[in-house]
């Protein structure tokens, strides 16, 4: 895992799917994270693009993807996918990237939109946040990111 040290930076989030890449942004300092978009999974090229808009445009010190398991905590074709997004971001963007367990983002997404707490088409962007936000749960006081 990469390091980012300082006491604040600016995190973006993606849930990675062969359809739909949810996206969140969130804080380090106020440990806040929210959905942002869902971007089309169109092609590598489309993808890409849209993402370079959103670093352009949010500026991130770090990138954090959902690495989706079996709920054993074993890997899954999606596994490597995700695997395979995030090291091309980092790769492209040249940005740290940390993955994080995101086994039940989903469910727990479906279960905010259900009871009002976030729209339907922004399912794909709330597994994001959620996964932003487990990993902001999890920083040290000292705000480094790892």
């Amino acid at each position: 895992m990469n390091k980012v040290v300082g006491r604040e930076a600016t995190l973006l989030a993606f849930d990675y799917g062969e359809k739909r890449i949810g996206v969140a942004i969130g804080n380090s300092l106020t440990r806040h994270a929210r959905a942002l978009v869902v971007l089309q999974n169109r092609n590598r090229e489309y993808r890409f693009e849209a993402v370079g808009k959103l670093i352009g445009e949010w500026r991130p010190d770090a990138l954090v993807v959902g690495l989706p398991c079996h709920p054993d905590g074993t890997p899954h074709e999606m596994t490597q996918l995700a695997k395979r997004f995030g090291n091309q971001l980092n790769g492209r963007f040249n940005l740290p990237v940390t993955w994080v367990d995101e086994r039940y983002s989903s469910v727990e997404a479906e279960a905010d939109i259900r009871q009002g707490a976030a729209r339907a088409d922004m399912l794909d962007a709330e597994a994001a946040r959620i996964i932003l936000q487990q990993y902001l749960d999890g920083l040290s006081d000292d705000h480094e990111l790892h």
